[in-house]
């Protein structure tokens, strides 16, 4: 496969910068290889009439931290102001991250974010970009002040056109975040507000819950033409053995297990078995699932409208069926669906 097999037009207007208020007034498509019709326009509030009693839905409950730094770079008597974008926790004093410009640090460098509020050095640095940051404080201390120095890391689509507010300190969290973490939000989980909780409830599906710390690398291009070239970026994530019993016994009597996004089913076929049972699991994954892998947990998934040539579009082309989701995106853009982590949203059948 190469990565022009995964691009499509999408006019720029169709990119949303801000959800849909209130959030499960944001629409979503039906996508159902061989049904009739595959494609079903909906709203995400009728949601609870297109599931059934015995389902099991699976959330992430990460929540985003304030990833996105200003800092000035220390190297003698020379400075220079870099924005630092956290990625993955290493330990209590460690984040690898990525840095604008990157040219501009060095191992050894000292660096200082908020005029002094709070250092790191530079600990090494990869030719893929990462770098590793060790700061002058640890655990909660290191985490307070990030929350007080750092900006909601929105996406490039949307920082690039305006300015992150008070507003996103909301909007971008899902209001069953409960684990810090991640430097993306699970947009997916975005379109859930608490009366629509209780409606899926009360339709008798089980929500249970996992946790990904979702990584900026989930914003980064593909840079290969051949897809298997591409390496993802490992995130850390974990699935508790009372999650894997009650998937497990679901499926032993027929029910169907929904991914409520793309880092969910990531998750879940990182910790599945070759037999198909789902087991417990604490720790990174760089899973790339492209069309031709077989899923072997989830039956539904519940995601946004991804980026052309991105590994989610992929994702979701594995999922579905190549051709359905260029036709389903061919017809999202048609209708005027929104696109992306502020976008409406999809449910999309297992192809196989």
């Amino acid at each position: 496969m190469r990565l022009s097999d995964f691009d499509f037009d999408l006019p720029e207007e169709r990119i949303a910068l801000r959800p849909a208020e209130p959030r499960d007034a944001a629409r979503l498509l039906h996508v159902v290889p061989g049904g009739a019709p595959e494609l079903c326009d909906h709203a995400v509030r009728e949601l609870p009439a297109l599931l059934s009693p015995g389902d099991v839905m699976i959330f992430n409950d990460t929540r985003v931290v304030p990833a996105r730094l200003y800092a000035v770079r220390l190297r003698g008597e020379l400075a220079a102001t870099i924005e630092i974008l956290l990625h993955k926790r290493e330990s209590a004093s460690r984040w690898i991250v990525f840095a604008k410009p990157g040219k501009k640090l060095l191992p050894g460098d000292r660096v200082v974010f908020g005029a002094g509020a709070l250092g790191a050095e530079v600990i090494s640095k990869e030719p893929s970009g990462d770098i590793l940051l060790q700061f002058d404080r640890a655990g909660p201390a290191l985490d307070a002040a990030i929350f007080t120095l750092g900006e909601m890391p929105l996406p490039p689509y949307i920082a690039q056109k305006r300015p992150t507010d008070s507003r996103d300190a909301a909007d971008y969290q899902t209001v069953y975040a409960a684990h810090d973490g991640a430097v993306a939000a699970p947009t997916a989980g975005l379109h859930f507000t608490p009366d629509l909780l209780a409606r899926i409830d009360a339709r008798g599906v089980d929500r249970r819950h996992v946790t990904l710390h979702v990584g900026a690398g989930t914003f980064l291009p593909v840079k290969t033409e051949i897809v298997s070239e591409h390496r993802m970026h490992a995130e850390w994530g974990s699935v508790s053995a009372e999650v894997a019993e009650v998937v497990n016994r679901a499926k032993a009597r027929g029910g169907r297990i929904i991914a409520v996004g793309t880092t969910s089913i990531r998750l879940l076929e990182s910790a599945a078995t070759p037999e198909g049972q789902l087991q417990p699991f604490s720790g990174d994954t760089s899973i790339f699932i492209t069309p031709g892998y077989r899923f072997r947990i989830v039956d539904r998934l519940m995601t946004n409208f991804h980026l052309p040539k991105s590994t989610l579009f992929m994702l979701v082309s594995a999922f579905a069926g190549q051709a359905l989701m260029r036709q389903a995106y061919e017809h999202a853009i048609a209708e005027g669906y929104r696109f992306y982590s502020y976008g409406d949203s999809s449910l999309l059948e297992r192809a196989s």
